[in-house]
């Protein structure tokens, strides 16, 4: 029993975690002004106080920060961090399952807390990521793939902390988002959902027949789409009233809280047309939605905003979609999307450009988007979107202690991290990248 009682004891420090306090720093909340030559006392994994003086408990390591600041750590809104390491090696790449409708599938289960990826975005200030099966519907709208049986529901994207020894203990939130495979007609530079170039093969003849038959695709997948919903409030009604022969049902249980509002659903939406359909449907099937990687807003912007329906920002550094695109069409989004009053975020949608994030933010900056506003899309906006600003996103008094200590502006390439804290732990930033230049720098010659 006092062995037990040890090891018991032991954990719950381990939990606990050393009390910190970080002093004479420039702090950032994001959440409200600057504060100089302040003190953030952690303890517990938490922010226990902000003062310009705190005078540290006893046994407190103390973190000379002057001419340093302090910011919330960065969030990145969708990715595959932990489920696919080398793309080309099947074996690594645990992203998704066979089938249409797989809700049941969590994408925090299969997390490996060991990928070198999470050392690689650390260094850039990166102290959560949402994590998604199937990619979240990377590189379109138009859901599904290749060939044979179209997959509707990939599974539940994951808000994860990039460090901890289990899934178990990087988890922020199982469940932050349905992840839902749209269909899409198609948009931008085609005439009827068809490719323009399939328009010049065929003839207007036969370029109307494809239209016609995507179009009854997409509705057939509407239709699909709907009535799985809608047998899932009927196995929800069932539940409540305690049926006579009720009998558990995993991929309508991991419904339930989409269907009561605690989960959003995310739906990849490129283009305007497929952005003003999937508000639609969900406004119909009265579930909240999240939009993933828009390449337009266009008039839509005023629907997004009505509707309270954020989006989730892709790469910003991307080229034009069509040949006859503005160059600066990713540059300019976020700004476009602020004018509109459209609450967003960014996301990198992949693992190897996910370290970039904060520079696609200055990219975007660059074009138009308000400094603060660039700030907030990798922090607090991410943190309300998916449902955990209790938790993160700002330097907040009783807030998780995930927090980045810099040299400068953290959206700059000049600017280094000094320390990483997640859930008030200090994380080192070394990685795969710093053990291999001290390796060959060290090197005889």
């Amino acid at each position: 029993m006092k062995f037990i009682g040890l090891l018991l004891t032991c954990a719950l420090g381990l939990f606990a975690g050393e009390t910190i306090l970080i002093r004479d720093a420039d702090v950032y909340p994001v959440t409200g002004p600057e504060m100089k030559s302040a003190s953030i006392l952690i303890q517990d994994g938490k922010i226990a106080d902000i003062a310009v003086k705190i005078v540290p408990p006893k046994g407190a390591r103390i973190i000379e920060a002057k001419g340093m600041r302090v910011y919330p750590g960065m969030i990145d809104s969708a990715t595959e961090l932990g489920l696919s390491e080398v793309e080309a090696v099947r074996e690594t790449v645990d992203t998704g399952e066979i089938g249409e409708f797989m809700p049941q599938l969590k994408a925090l289960v299969a997390v490996n807390p060991d990928s070198e990826f999470f050392g690689v975005v650390r260094v850039n200030g990166i102290t959560s990521a949402m994590t998604f099966p199937s990619s979240g519907g990377r590189g379109g709208g138009g859901g599904g793939f290749g060939g044979g049986e179209r997959q509707l529901i990939a599974g539940q994207a994951a808000l994860i902390h990039t460090d901890g020894w289990t899934w178990e203990d990087m988890a922020v939130k199982r469940s932050a988002g349905m992840s839902i495979m749209f269909p899409s007609m198609g948009g931008g530079g085609r005439r009827g959902g068809v490719p323009d170039n399939v328009v010049e093969i065929l003839g207007q003849g036969g370029a109307a027949n494809a239209a016609a038959n995507q179009r009854r695709q997409y509705e057939e997948q509407i239709a699909k789409l709907s009535e799985f919903f809608e047998n899932a409030r009927r196995y929800q009604k069932a539940k409540s009233a305690n049926a006579p022969g009720f009998q558990v049902d995993l991929k309508f249980e991991a419904m339930l809280p989409v269907l009561e509002g605690k989960v959003p659903v995310t739906v990849s939406a490129p283009h305007a047309s497929t952005i003003h359909d999937a508000i639609q449907w969900a406004k119909k099937q009265n579930v909240k939605l999240v939009v993933l990687q828009p390449r337009e807003i266009g008039k839509e912007g005023a629907e997004l905003k009505a509707e309270n329906v954020p989006v989730i920002f892709g790469r910003v550094l991307a080229l034009p979609e069509t040949e006859d695109s503005a160059y600066d069409q990713s540059f300019t989004l976020p700004a476009e999307a602020y004018k509109a009053g459209v609450k967003f975020a960014f996301g990198t949608f992949g693992n190897e450009f996910s370290r970039d994030i904060p520079y696609q933010a200055a990219t975007a900056v660059a074009f138009g988007l308000p400094y603060e506003e660039a700030l907030k899309a990798l922090t607090i906006n991410p943190a309300q979107i998916w449902g955990v600003s209790d938790q993160v996103g700002s330097v907040e008094k009783g807030k998780l202690a995930d927090l980045i200590v810099t040299d400068g502006d953290p959206l700059t390439e000049q600017t280094h991290i000094k320390h990483l804290y997640i859930h008030g732990r200090e994380v080192s930033l070394e990685n795969k990248q710093t053990r291999l230049y001290e390796r060959y720098m060290s090197r005889n010659q």
